[in-house]
């Protein structure tokens, strides 16, 4: 019985010191960050020279592929430090910029935010796709039936969303 006991002990040690292989995956999505910021800056420098030149309807193009990767990196750090602190290990540190919702986020706030990016992020891009009706080239790139289909693919997404706030509101009723 102690030998059945000590087997068990040490297999259920041996998974949870598995969450850490979890951490190289996290330091990959911070690369990731890096990644997004550098197509952000080279974005931002490529558009700048052309701001005295730029229509209106370009600029707010720019704008928008700006605050897509804005928020596509506002996910990575949604999930980076909550998925960190909810499955790998609580930050030990204390700072005075740290942000509100580190340590408070859980799992179902965490799918919560990341459908809600989606969303958005799925939005801007229909919106951008949207505004180039009419543009030369863009016919070709974007038909009536890409059209279809990315409005489907956001409905999609706005609909899961909805459910998933349903179903996590439906979860805390039932839980009281």
């Amino acid at each position: 019985m102690a030998a059945r006991r000590s087997i068990e002990n040490g297999f259920e040690k041996t998974l949870f010191r598995s969450r850490w292989l979890m951490a190289p995956m996290y330091l990959g999505l911070a690369v990731t960050l890096g990644m997004l910021t550098f197509i952000f800056m080279r974005d931002l420098v490529y558009y700048l020279p052309q701001v005295l030149t730029m229509k209106a309807e370009q600029a707010i193009l720019v704008v928008l592929t700006l605050i897509d990767l804005t928020l596509a990196a506002n996910l990575l750090l949604i999930v980076m430090f909550s998925g960190y602190e909810n499955f790998v290990s609580k930050f030990e540190f204390e700072s005075t910029d740290r942000p509100d919702w580190m340590g408070k986020v859980d799992f179902g706030g965490l799918k919560m935010k990341l459908v809600a990016s989606i969303v958005a992020i799925s939005g801007i891009h229909l919106l951008k796709r949207f505004m180039e009706i009419g543009e030369a080239g863009a016919a070709g790139k974007f038909g009536e039936n890409e059209l279809y289909w990315l409005v489907v693919i956001h409905l999609t997404f706005v609909i899961s969303g909805v459910l998933l706030a349903v179903m996590d509101w439906l979860q805390s009723k039932s839980g009281k």
